[in-house]
């Protein structure tokens, strides 16, 4: 128990050391520092709590009502999916102007938010031009992420959380969060009954079709997901197991569409232009989310609103890395450390963006899980980006960001840039 004087009030604040939750007995408290030393702000409303307090308190400035969950319509609507390091702010940026509807910042993990980790928390900033814009967290203690949806509730500018049900890393599975959830239903009824008992926006999930490739069950949450209290369902059309390899299983998609009633299930799995789209527009599926091809050509939302193919110049490309990098130094700072960031993500990006084959060389269209063959691009620029060496990643950058110390060095995060086996 430890004493606060505001403004000549005081107040007392109760910790349970076990569980981290504190409770407020305050008449005008406000800027309150909790956890260990590190510094998270809460502020708290000037009321009065009658009786001794019943539970955690951090502040709902909002006064969360069920009945005023504000409503968001996800159907038909283009959304970048949530992409761990490369959807970054400067790329979901790009995509807005591209034609991208929703945009959701990368999965943030519920724990690092809570220890108030700067870096974590960034993953929460939105840009102005995102007029529809979530968050997706990931964990696997209710608690936990209760605490989590307050403090976003109170600190964070967003129109609705995700819960992440479907990331494949071992580290989270190991921990039970991410795609454990699919297997953990106790866990994921309470970890949805206090998102949305503390939200006034939309809660939303976003899973695979189950865990392993021979046993299906996404189906089968769905409807558990929206008794619970979500508003919209997102499913990958892949398994855990199968990661990004083989073919996303559109027609279970539509399946989880038909077992899920009037909640909206968005498809998600190798979209990659607007012939895609309007096979998803005759199905029960209510849209669709664009992932890796989005990373791979983020001018696909405007293809997809103008029913269109773009036969995207080497020079046109090169100005959409220019404006990149722009925002980039605009986000990360423009001194030595922001050039370095900037860079790192950019050469994320590019691990993705260098399997783009421009439509005016291809005798057929191009499938996102197909290995593309090499070939000679049309001038030395568009083929430098379709190389598939580190070291010409490294020389595309230098034609923005200068050059790189000696001694730099880059390998790719991430596996999500898997072929279908041949």
């Amino acid at each position: 128990t430890a004493n606060i004087v505001t403004d000549g009030n005081t107040a007392n604040i109760v910790s349970d050391a076990n569980t981290d939750n504190f409770m407020i007995d305050a008449t005008a408290v406000t800027n309150i520092v909790v956890k260990e030393g590190k510094s998270v702000m809460h502020e708290v409303e000037s009321n009065r709590l009658d009786g001794p307090p019943t539970r955690s308190y951090l502040g709902n400035k909002r006064g969360c009502q069920r009945d005023q969950v504000k409503h968001i319509d996800f159907r038909n609507k283009l959304y970048l999916a949530p992409l761990t390091t490369v959807g970054n702010l400067p790329f979901r940026r790009l995509c807005k102007e591209f034609g991208a509807d929703i945009t959701c910042g990368e999965m943030a993990m519920s724990h690092c938010l809570l220890a108030g980790q700067l870096s974590e928390w960034a993953l929460l900033r939105r840009h102005s031009t995102e007029d529809v814009f979530g968050v997706q967290i990931e964990g696997e203690h209710p608690d936990a992420m209760s605490r989590c949806a307050e403090l976003i509730a109170n600190e964070v500018d967003v129109d609705f959380v995700d819960v992440n049900m479907g990331c494949p890393i071992d580290s989270v599975f190991n921990r039970g969060g991410g795609c454990a959830l699919m297997k953990r239903k106790r866990k994921l009824k309470g970890i949805l009954l206090g998102l949305t008992s503390v939200l006034d926006v939309p809660v939303t999930v976003k899973m695979r079709t189950g865990v392993e490739t021979s046993r299906n069950t996404a189906h089968q949450l769905l409807p558990l997901c929206r008794e619970y209290g979500a508003a919209m369902g997102a499913v990958h059309g892949r398994s855990r197991e199968a990661r990004y390899t083989h073919t996303a299983d559109w027609d279970y998609l539509e399946s989880c569409a038909l077992a899920a009633g009037d909640m909206p299930v968005l498809g998600c799995g190798d979209v990659f232009g607007y012939a895609d789209v309007a096979r998803v527009a005759s199905s029960r599926v209510a849209g669709c989310m664009i992932g890796r091809g989005a990373l791979v050509k983020p001018w696909i939302f405007t293809e997809i609103k103008e029913q269109r193919s773009w036969d995207i110049s080497s020079s046109e490309r090169l100005d959409i890395l220019r404006r990149f990098c722009n925002y980039g130094l605009e986000h990360w700072g423009s001194d030595a450390q922001g050039v370095e960031r900037t860079r790192r993500f950019l050469l994320e990006w590019l691990s993705f963006l260098h399997r783009y084959i421009p439509v005016g060389i291809l005798e057929q269209p191009q499938r996102l899980n197909l290995r593309p063959p090499p070939f000679i691009g049309r001038d030395h620029l568009e083929t430098l980006f379709s190389s598939t060496n580190c070291a010409d990643w490294i020389k595309i950058t230098e034609l923005i960001l200068g050059k790189v110390p000696e001694t730099f060095q880059f390998q790719p995060k991430h596996k999500a840039n898997s072929y279908s086996p041949t």
